[in-house]
């Protein structure tokens, strides 16, 4: 009685053992798209204010550069199936978002949609956030983090979305504190 009991407990071992690295091979291989995916666009944060006073509007931009030969859809797809380009903040306690503005995307025509163009970004794109900084925002120093989400494509083939993290750091400073604009280039568009 014993044998087959041992025989059919080594077999199932043996199973589950292999369906475990299969199963890490798999998630290997997703995380290696994934971090491929990840690396299409390379995003970078600007603050307008240095710093920030307390009850001041300021804006924040995620500058996205989206490597040559690919493309992300736009904020507003052409198709409901298609994953939108967003940038969502994990506001800290003493901040407000007021409006989050998405450029307008390029129309274009891809080897794998040629009879429907897809409202999509390519080279560089910049998403724009509105804050305030509320009374009770504590002082000195503060890290707001954001998740930029994405799909990268090229002409032929779709990358797995992404979620890339991005944070910000700006200073929060009394209400009376002056403030000096920061990168013009960026928020005077």
């Amino acid at each position: 009685m014993r044998g087959p009991w041992i025989s059919c407990l080594l077999w199932t071992t043996i199973f589950a053992i292999s369906l475990s690295l299969l199963g890490s091979r798999s998630r290997a291989s997703a995380q290696s798209a994934m971090v491929s995916a990840a690396s299409i666009v390379k995003p970078q944060a600007y603050v307008s204010l240095q710093p920030v006073p307390r009850g001041k509007e300021f804006q924040i931009a995620i500058v996205a550069e989206i490597a040559r030969g690919y493309h992300v859809n736009s904020h507003k797809p052409t198709d409901a199936y298609l994953i939108p380009t967003t940038v969502t903040p994990q506001l800290p306690a003493g901040f407000q978002l007021l409006d989050t503005i998405y450029p307008d995307g390029k129309l274009e025509t891809f080897a794998f949609s040629p009879d429907k163009p897809l409202d999509v970004y390519t080279g560089s794109v910049t998403l724009r956030l509105r804050l305030t900084v509320q009374a009770d925002a504590a002082l000195g120093p503060a890290t707001i983090p954001f998740t930029l989400r994405y799909q990268a494509c090229s002409d032929s083939t779709c990358l797995p979305p992404v979620k890339v993290p991005v944070n910000v750091k700006l200073d929060v400073a009394a209400s009376n504190a002056s403030a000096r604009p920061l990168h013009p280039e960026i928020f005077t568009k």
